[in-house]
């Protein structure tokens, strides 16, 4: 993922996000990636499952690019509110990149009428014919991750050190 995002918004003034406060290790790994890129933090409540609204945005995101960093997305919901909460508090853009794309339900449709500019997600779940429709969802494959965590394992050698 941070590859792709140096290669296709390296030009940008990157602002790496977490979506809630758990998962501020994950973006803080994938800032460190980027040049040790900003962090900002999306504080939410969540009233009850499936259903979130965004409270207040940790840091400064005016006239940033901002990139939202996920483990997974399911309805879509947590990360279309924080991106428009991104896009209100002054963020240029906002992508965001999650490893597993569950996208059920209405989902595809949530993200195609957000303020995300995209959605890019690995191919770790196969993707339903609406996700791969969808202009605004990308799949970036983990065949060779995983292949190279494979070799390692066999060559007894560190799987860790992939992701240092």
């Amino acid at each position: 993922m941070a590859a792709d995002i140096q290669a296709r918004f390296g030009e940008h003034k990157l602002m790496v996000v977490s979506p809630d406060v758990g998962g501020v290790v994950r973006a803080r790994a994938l800032a460190k990636r980027l040049d040790n890129a900003p962090l900002a933090i999306v504080d939410k409540r969540r009233e009850r499952p499936g259903e979130s609204e965004v409270m207040n945005i940790i840091g400064n995101v005016e006239g940033r690019f901002c990139i939202l960093i996920d483990d997974i997305v399911d309805s879509g919901g947590t990360l279309c509110n924080a991106a428009q909460a991104l896009k209100d508090a002054g963020a240029v853009d906002v992508v965001s990149y999650v490893t597993h794309g569950v996208l059920s339900g209405g989902a595809v449709a949530r993200v195609n009428n957000s303020a995300l500019k995209e959605l890019v997600i690995t191919d770790s779940i196969q993707a339903t014919e609406a996700v791969t429709e969808s202009s605004r969802i990308r799949s970036l494959p983990m065949a060779a991750l995983i292949g190279e965590a494979i070799r390692r394992i066999a060559d007894e050698s560190s799987v860790s050190s992939l992701f240092d």
